[in-house]
């Protein structure tokens, strides 16, 4: 009887080794009228690349690096939002307009917002260094690093772990593909602009005298 129990064991283990695991898209903004009503406008602002609108909710102590380089002033410095051409509104849009949670506390729950839903809702379990998540719904899972490579499936939102691929060539640059194995075993290539980290860039908001300010635009840990 215990060595049945053991292959019991054994069996469950390998089997919860190899099921796929999701992080699936939550956008709670509209449990507050008024970050929703601010989003709104934050939205449209990005995507018409409005310099001036980004400068009006930018809170004086951001948070832009995990190093001393913080505030305002840093701010506008390093992104140079008022560049049309400035990486800030690809960054800024791909993470403004992709969900997120509160996370304020207790009567002031609905007072700090953080976005995109990739950081706000990652799995505890789930070591945030090893793994990323496929960025969206029917994403192509190809046999080689091209758009005429077969598709081998379709992905959507599965947890991924990048493996490194010996032919690719070393870069400091994110390449255009990256070669992907998802916890249920299936393996390929993905654009990887459908590749997300939940340590990549995400945004923090919170209300301040009645007015929602951005306190903190960062990447890494």
């Amino acid at each position: 009887m215990k060595v049945l129990a053991v292959l019991w064991v054994l069996v469950f283990a390998l089997a919860a080794a190899g099921q796929e695991r999701f992080v699936r898209p939550v956008d709670e903004a509209a449990k507050d009228r008024s970050f929703l009503a601010f989003r709104t406008r934050l939205i449209a602002a990005a995507e018409r690349k409005d310099a001036k609108f980004i400068d009006s909710i930018i809170d004086p102590d951001i948070k832009i690096s995990f190093g001393i380089e913080n505030g305002a002033a840093n701010f506008r410095k390093f992104w140079n939002p008022e560049a049309k051409d400035s990486k800030f509104w690809e960054e800024f849009t791909a993470v403004i307009k992709n969900g997120g949670a509160f996370f304020g506390e207790g009567r002031n729950k609905y007072n700090a917002f953080a976005a995109p839903f990739p950081h706000t809702s990652w799995p505890d379990d789930l070591d945030a260094f090893e793994h990323q998540l496929i960025f969206g719904t029917n994403v192509n899972l190809r046999e080689g690093p091209s758009v005429e490579a077969k598709v081998l499936d379709r992905l959507s939102y599965n947890v991924v772990k990048a493996v490194q691929d010996p032919e690719a060539p070393m870069s400091e640059e994110r390449p255009e593909w990256i070669k992907i194995e998802t916890l249920g075993g299936k393996s390929g290539y993905v654009n990887s602009r459908y590749v997300r980290s939940p340590i990549d860039y995400r945004a923090g908001f919170e209300k301040k005298r009645g007015q929602w300010k951005m306190t903190f635009f960062v990447a890494g840990d």
